[in-house]
């Protein structure tokens, strides 16, 4: 398989990598918050749009695909911050094994 090419100016935008922290909150649970850990150059790029009822309300899940240079933070279940934005990363894979991008597969924190 030919390695990926992508031109370093598609890394365009500014996005924090925020992890999830979990606090107690003294009944046996906890609330998620976010740390952040550092910030990424990163690409972005909207999927799919996906609406429902729930409840007696419309809902709408909106994916994005996320492409970042390749590193060993990025993981299943931190989020990207952009703005008041968050994209939950659900899937993190290198498209040509070649260990330079990731590629992660998020959904639109509502």
């Amino acid at each position: 398989m030919a390695p990926l090419f992508l031109d370093p100016g598609v890394f365009n935008r500014r996005v924090a990598l925020d992890e999830p922290v979990v606090a107690a909150d003294g009944a046996g649970g906890g609330e998620t918050g976010w740390q952040e850990l550092r910030e990424l150059s990163v690409r972005i790029e909207p999927l799919s749009v996906a609406s429902r009822e729930r409840f007696d309300q419309r809902e709408a899940t909106v994916t994005h695909r996320v492409l970042c240079r390749a590193n060993d933070v990025v993981e299943r279940g931190m989020s990207f911050r952009l703005g008041g934005r968050r994209l939950i990363i659900l899937s993190v894979h290198d498209p040509d094994e070649s260990r330079r991008y990731l590629v992660c597969r998020c959904e639109e924190e509502r």
